[in-house]
């Protein structure tokens, strides 16, 4: 009882649901080795008495939680603090309130004229808590009548984040798969600019969503998985565009000559990925960007470059300072720091200190890949906006970083050493994931006043329109899984949602953008209608969306298989296929057979899309050749006949629907006509945002990411290409007639 008091102290689940009804407990080893990682020991019956008492003495008897959250019309509960305890508030802009008591309040303090000091007290302006109070980050102080005094991070934020204008509808595209004839073997930002120009002003977009551009960690083999980075606060370089820096002008002689030899090796990379199908080499890209580079440090900045820069070292100071101090470090003693020598895996160290002062120009030379990256990635934004987009911008941020990256070095004590995130067995997935990334401790979080998480979302939205946050509800609640074990044997720990969202809030609303919570999968009740209260978008994929009656997980990344079966010649006419009957066709699947939502029934508040990063192209799902290509890769869950048949029977239902609404045309099939289909299908619904997969709109049928593989298939290293697989340039998806035919249903009238 003692331990399973300790865990709900910590906010650790001592079971969990894998399906309605069905409780598993969490086993002790595995609750002694999260509470451990929060720095408690619960390994005897004494160590746990120890730490109750610890915790009564401590969090148990403090004034103040380290963290106070506020928002307009929810101050926060103050009733922990004793009669006659005074208060006083000290606001970020150094304005500070007079003192006032207070004592068994509900935040009565807040909404009285005690925060307002000298100030006026008028009414709230939207976007402002009671009293006068701003919106953002204050300290709250405390002095109790027997002396003990306390101070805590007082967040007042929105109650939401900033809304779209309007219904809007863009593309959603991996960056490093969109290759133009200038880009050095993978796209980069400059294509990114392009595109967005284009479509703004072409289509009438309002948005790119992008993956990732977090810095990667270097290699060879550098890992191509957007989703495991390095470092989420700082972009990787490796998207940059050489020729788009002002210093590629300054070059000349011996330098010049090497970048135009650099560049035509680049063109060499660039013809092997379009022309000969080769994946897309990250590591060769970077090492030909890396040393043009090392060529354009040695071009003296102009004096407003110059001072550019500085302004850009100042605002982001320390944290810049530690990224490029790992990457450093990282060239001379490889790229995971667990392994340096002992002296350097401390960043505040005396050992650390003296490798910084021996490598001053390593470092500049990574704080200003950062400062190009950053400068190149604001140039797209405004390309968007210029364009005429609504959001521009939207860039997605991954759930967690690599174990042995610049974020972990540099923020040690804000991660959990010894755990990884993933998520239980469910009805998908027997075995549970682990995901490899350490998770954020929120103890931690919260006793900084939720800081890095605070920087961290100012640095992905310096340049967005919107953001998309990977597995939202990573904010309520993530899977720990503990080193040594398997993920049937983690436990879900807790994480202040209200902070978390609160900050959220906050950051988007100084950013002026939307916000996008990646919510497939298996969703704990009442996180979508607290994302929505928020004004948090959520994610919605057209396979998925279906009636389950309540009794089966939302379908995401682990869904089931849902193609069609292929014929010898790779594709299957669909004009042979019959609606299932009522009588009783088995469901193909867990959920597949459930009633498929109707347009209106959809939630507004959301991301209307057909596929994503993780799932076939919708080409791919037309024709079978998703479950062709995971047969052959011994991916399938079951024997190939009956996953071919599951697949037939759910592609039967949805071209019967789309055929009974008018959508899809009768006659001979024509995949392209039943691509734009499911895309009209969207366009009925309510969404917000709808997004249109790029790869799609060219009847692409490779997969970007093949969960379940990694040497098996070339993951995250595609580029975009037509139905016969043959790599398409910018340049020629822009003028696709396919792409134009499918755009035109985005016309006005229709959204």
């Amino acid at each position: 009882m003692g331990r399973a008091r300790l865990a709900r102290l910590y906010g650790i689940a001592t079971s969990y649901e894998p399906a309605p009804g069905r409780t598993v407990p969490i086993g002790t080893e595995t609750v002694v080795a999260v509470l451990a990682a929060l720095g408690v020991d619960a390994s005897t019956p004494d160590a746990v008495r120890t730490a109750l008492d610890a915790y009564r003495e401590g969090s148990g008897r403090a004034l103040l939680p380290r963290t106070v959250v506020a928002r307009p019309d929810r101050p926060p509960d103050l009733t922990r603090l004793p009669a006659g305890t005074v208060l006083r508030v000290e606001a970020e802009d150094g304005w500070t309130g007079e003192e006032w008591t207070g004592g068994g309040l509900t935040g009565g303090g807040l909404t009285g004229g005690g925060l307002t000091g000298g100030r006026a007290a008028p009414d709230p302006e939207p976007g402002t808590a009671p009293a006068g109070l701003p919106l953002g980050i204050h300290t709250l102080h405390a002095r109790a009548p027997d002396g003990r005094t306390a101070r805590a991070r007082l967040i007042v934020a929105p109650d939401r984040v900033p809304a779209p204008s309007g219904r809007t509808h863009g593309f959603l595209v991996q960056l490093y798969s969109l290759l133009s004839r200038h880009s050095w073997g993978m796209g980069d930002l400059g294509d990114l600019a392009d595109l967005a120009a284009w479509s703004g002003r072409s289509l009438g977009t309002g948005f790119v969503q992008l993956n990732p551009l977090h810095a990667a960690v270097p290699g060879p083999p550098t890992d191509p998985s957007p989703y495991r980075p390095s470092s989420r606060r700082f972009p990787d370089p490796v998207h940059l565009r050489i020729e788009r820096i002002p210093e590629y002008a300054g070059l000349a002689g011996a330098a010049r000559a090497r970048a135009d030899e650099l560049a035509g090796r680049a063109r060499a990379l660039r013809a092997a990925v379009l022309d000969r199908g080769a994946p897309i080499d990250r590591d060769a890209v970077w090492a030909l960007k890396k040393e043009a580079l090392e060529l354009l440090a040695a071009v003296p900045l102009t004096p407003g470059r110059r001072a550019a820069y500085g302004d850009y070292l100042a605002e982001q100071g320390q944290a810049l300072d530690d990224h490029a101090t790992w990457c450093a470090l990282a060239e001379r003693h490889g790229p995971d720091w667990r392994r340096w020598p002992a002296a350097l895996r401390d960043p505040r160290s005396s050992g650390t200190a003296r490798l910084r002062a021996r490598l001053p120009d390593r470092i500049d030379f990574h704080r200003r890949l950062a400062w190009l990256t950053d400068q190149q990635l604001a140039a797209a934004q405004r390309a968007a906006r210029d364009a005429g987009m609504a959001i521009g911008l939207v860039h997605d941020l991954a759930v967690g970083v690599h174990p042995a990256g610049a974020d972990t070095w540099a923020q040690q004590d804000a991660y959990a050493a010894g755990m990884s995130i993933g998520a239980p067995p469910d009805a998908f997935n027997s075995r549970g994931q682990d995901w490899g990334l350490p998770p954020w401790r929120p103890d931690a979080l919260a006793a900084a006043g939720y800081a890095p998480y605070r920087a961290l979302l100012r640095a992905v939205l310096r340049h967005a329109g919107a953001l998309r946050i990977d597995h939202v509800m990573g904010l309520f609640r993530l899977w720990w899984v503990p080193e040594g074990r398997p993920p049937t044997e983690g436990a879900y720990v807790r994480y202040d949602a209200e902070a978390m969202l609160s900050v959220l809030a906050l950051e988007a609303h100084r950013a002026g953008a939307a916000v996008i919570g990646e919510d497939l999968g298996t969703v704990a009740p009442g996180v979508r209608g607290t994302l929505a209260e928020r004004g948090v978008l959520g994610t919605s994929v057209l396979w998925f969306e279906r009636d389950y009656g309540g009794g089966a997980p939302d379908a995401g990344d682990r869904s089931p298989a849902c193609d069609a079966e292929p014929s010898a010649s790779g594709t299957e006419s669909l004009a042979s296929y019959t609606e299932p009957s009522a009588s009783g066709t088995e469901p193909p699947a867990s959920g597949v057979g459930a009633r498929i939502l109707a347009p209106e029934e959809w939630r507004g508040g959301c991301l209307a899309t057909v596929t994503t990063h993780d799932l076939p192209p919708t080409a791919a799902r037309l024709t079978g050749e998703d479950v062709a290509l995971r047969e052959r890769l011994g991916l399938l869950a079951g024997p190939p006949a009956r996953e071919r048949s599951r697949a037939r029977y759910e592609l039967a239902e949805w071209l019967g629907e789309l055929t009974r609404r008018g959508l899809l045309p009768e006659g001979p099939y024509d995949e392209a006509a039943a691509v734009r289909a499911v895309h009209r299908f969207l366009l009925r619904t309510p969404a917000r945002t709808v997004g249109v997969w790029l790869p799609d709109a060219v009847g692409d049928r490779r997969p970007q990411n093949l969960p379940g593989t990694w040497e098996e298939y070339p993951n995250w290293r595609l580029p975009i290409a037509g139905p016969d697989g043959r790599p398409l340039t910018l340049e020629e998806l822009t003028a696709s007639p396919r792409l134009h035919a499918l755009m035109r249903e985005f016309s006005a009238e229709n959204l």
